[in-house]
């Protein structure tokens, strides 16, 4: 009998699982997969960390966040600077005074607020009701044209005018040539990957890998005390109310003869043509001067059973179905579902563990 069964060794169920432990809680963590960490999961490629489910960037102004990975790895000082393809163009993500200055060939940001402003005056959109509109009152025609509606209907499935305004909030926007894609006070790489990092948090804690839930509980229903779900909800509930729906990303990862391949870590291509959303590679993330190079191109694709659900799609038939599932859960006093998948929602990095640490000072409690 444990006091915890952990399903899901990500960063979330790794946190709760160290968390747990540490206040003499006997904890069991279980994995359908056949490693740790997740989707930030890295493996060694050529002396390359390799990003085997996407890039994973560390980002955040959460000081206690911070200070707690930082307990388990030594973070590098990598900045997410990504760059963007249009055809025969390159820019500067996220949008600043370099992009504006290459699109249009304006140097101040008064001429670049001026140039939005006129294209934004001209279309008329007073009350943006989806993410084009929402876009186009934002950015302006050119800036939409080129860098947004391509790559976010490539990594959608979807027009821009059926998506959510949301989504496009949540891109910056600044009037200064700083190419820092994110505003966080604390950003880095932890140097050595992911997994080195998610083996430390779960040192001394019992893992099993190739472990379906399904199939464990079956077998020992009274395992634990308490079940720490982090796979999707409505597959805990077999789908009783229907699938939730995501998006899923297939990686086509190839080491290459050659010491440099793109001279960033994150290339983004916008048109919709292209079919991949960008390619990734890898040893820029640490700095890496190996004599090869590891790229990942990033095809995004409607999820299907079989497929790894990456992207919640939040759209308001899939959001009432979750609560319908989570009216669910709350009926189960036994069980806690956390991560991504368990709340049906998108989180970066800090807030999955942010989200562990709350939920497992309840710990003593039970």
């Amino acid at each position: 009998m444990y006091d915890y069964l952990i399903v899901g060794a990500g960063l979330y169920g790794a946190v709760f699982a160290h968390e747990a432990t540490g206040q003499g809680k006997k904890c069991l963590v279980i994995d359908r997969r056949d490693h740790i960490a997740g989707n930030a999961y890295t493996e060694k490629v050529s002396e390359i960390h390799v990003h085997k489910y996407g890039a994973h960037i560390f980002h955040t102004s959460d000081k206690e966040v911070w200070d707690y990975v930082n307990q388990f790895a030594e973070f590098n000082n990598y900045i997410n600077s990504p760059l963007a393809v249009y055809r025969d163009e390159l820019y500067n993500l996220p949008f600043n005074m370099n992009t504006f200055s290459k699109m249009w060939g304006i140097r101040t940001p008064e001429e670049a607020r001026k140039k939005i402003a006129a294209q934004v005056k001209e279309l008329g959109i007073i009350n943006p009701q989806n993410l084009e509109e929402q876009a186009l009152s934002f950015v302006g025609t050119d800036i939409y044209r080129k860098l947004v509606k391509g790559y976010t209907e490539k990594q959608w499935g979807r027009s821009c005018k059926e998506l959510p305004t949301s989504i496009i909030k949540r891109l910056p926007c600044r009037f200064t040539y700083d190419n820092n894609y994110f505003n966080d006070r604390y950003q880095g790489i932890p140097i050595g990957g992911y997994t080195a990092m998610v083996e430390k948090i779960l040192d001394g804690i019992e893992v099993k890998l190739n472990t379906e839930f399904a199939a464990l509980i079956k077998d020992k229903p009274k395992i634990a005390k308490k079940i720490i779900y982090t796979g999707c909800i409505d597959e805990y509930f077999d789908y009783c109310l229907g699938a939730l729906k995501y998006r899923s990303v297939q990686f086509e990862t190839e080491e290459l003869q050659m010491a440099d391949y793109q001279g960033n870590a994150v290339i983004n291509y916008t048109e919709r043509e292209v079919p991949y959303t960008r390619i990734i590679e890898h040893k820029h993330f640490e700095f890496g001067k190996q004599p090869t190079t590891v790229i990942s191109r990033e095809y995004p694709m409607e999820w299907q059973p079989g497929l790894e659900p990456y992207y919640p799609i939040n759209d308001e038939e899939n959001n009432a179905l979750y609560c319908s599932y989570q009216k669910l859960s709350n009926q189960d006093r036994h069980v806690v579902f956390g991560g991504r998948l368990g709340r049906y929602q998108y989180y970066d990095m800090d807030q999955v563990i942010r989200s562990a640490l709350n939920d497992a000072k309840c710990v003593k409690d039970d």
